[in-house]
């Protein structure tokens, strides 16, 4: 972005190529609102220098240029056409997509937004139904307008409950611009942004999300509705892949002298729960094996210690989604049979 003062504004306003320019105050609440989507903007014209500039004027602290240009507001928006220095007033949107759009038509430039990679589904009339009406997914989905300051403000928090359940097949953390896609809004009964709704799986009606909105608040929702056993971050819950049944069969067996027949019949007790309770749970069908597995390393001398070292070293790599799952569970099971855990 070009910063301009009362020693450089002639020289780059007025001459060859179009100026957007924001004559703005710090201490601005409005500002301050419009300063990231303003940096998106200039980050888009970075590559267009040559045929529009991107720049701001701190008219608080150069009044004479807001004098100059009749500012008598902030933040107020101007378009200095190429060799002008009589400007236009901007009375468009206050999104960087709003005043992107404004600069390419005014300047015949072809800017586009740089979009950061996000973990949060983004919906519009052309996906919404495939995304959120699958009874496949439990859906949660922010609507919300991108002038909204609570919705600014919930933004990172949602992302980053959205990268936490990152590899969730079952879940989907979603957004719609609401304020742009009306349709989708009024079809939800949505009156006021942000407002959240859950779809979950076998009932796509919309039910009110009125629960936490920090990233912990999001990932426990979802541990509650959708069994997801995760933690911020992106880790899981100390209790994920294990089955309550057979962590009391582990303690059974660890309490039980190495070399005697009541660890050995334990060792056959854990291997019958396992098959039954394959049938009961899915943490069970998936990952009961390894108790059987374990309990017959211990009985058979090793330290699991080590495993549990490795497998760890392990999830320290490039490892894909589901393998890291699987890894976190495994080493869950694991520790339940070291005597010190």
């Amino acid at each position: 972005m070009t910063i301009l003062t009362p020693e450089n504004f002639d020289e780059v306003v007025g001459k060859g190529v179009g100026v957007f320019v924001e004559f703005f105050a710090p201490w601005c609440g409005h500002c301050k609102s419009l300063a990231p989507e303003y940096e998106l903007v200039a980050q888009a014209f970075s590559k267009y220098k040559n045929q529009a500039v991107i720049a701001s004027v701190d008219a608080d602290a150069h009044r004479e240029l807001g004098k100059r240009f009749e500012i008598k507001g902030f933040p107020s928006l101007r378009w200095f056409p190429a060799g002008s220095l009589t400007p236009e007033s901007y009375n468009g949107g206050r999104t960087a997509a709003a005043i992107v759009d404004f600069v390419n038509e005014k300047a015949g430039s072809n800017a586009r937004l740089v979009t950061k990679a996000t973990s949060v589904v983004v919906l519009d009339e052309s996906n919404f139904d495939a995304v959120v009406l699958d009874n496949t997914k439990d859906v949660l989905v922010e609507f919300y307008a991108p002038w909204c300051g609570h919705c600014k403000k919930l933004a990172p928090d949602y992302e980053v409950a959205a990268a936490s359940l990152a590899g969730e097949t079952g879940v989907v953390v979603a957004s719609v611009d609401a304020d742009k896609h009306k349709s989708l809004g009024e079809r939800f009964g949505v009156t006021g942004f942000p407002t959240l709704k859950f779809f979950p799986k076998g009932d796509k009606t919309g039910e009110e999300y009125n629960g936490g909105r920090s990233p912990s608040d999001f990932v426990k929702f979802f541990n509650d509705r959708s069994g997801t056993e995760r933690v911020v971050g992106g880790g899981y819950l100390d209790s994920a892949g294990r089955v309550e049944s057979l962590d009391t069969l582990a303690k059974e067996f660890l309490a039980a002298a190495p070399e005697s027949a009541e660890r050995q019949e334990l060792l056959s007790k854990i291997e019958a729960a396992v098959a039954e309770e394959s049938g009961k749970s899915s943490n069970a069908k998936e990952f009961g094996k390894f108790y059987a597995l374990a309990a017959k390393a211990v009985q058979s001398g090793k330290e699991l210690t080590k495993e549990v070292e490795r497998l760890t070293r392990m999830l320290a790599g490039n490892v894909a989604l589901k393998a890291r799952a699987a890894l976190h569970k495994r080493i869950n099971i694991a520790k339940q049979f070291i005597a010190e855990a």
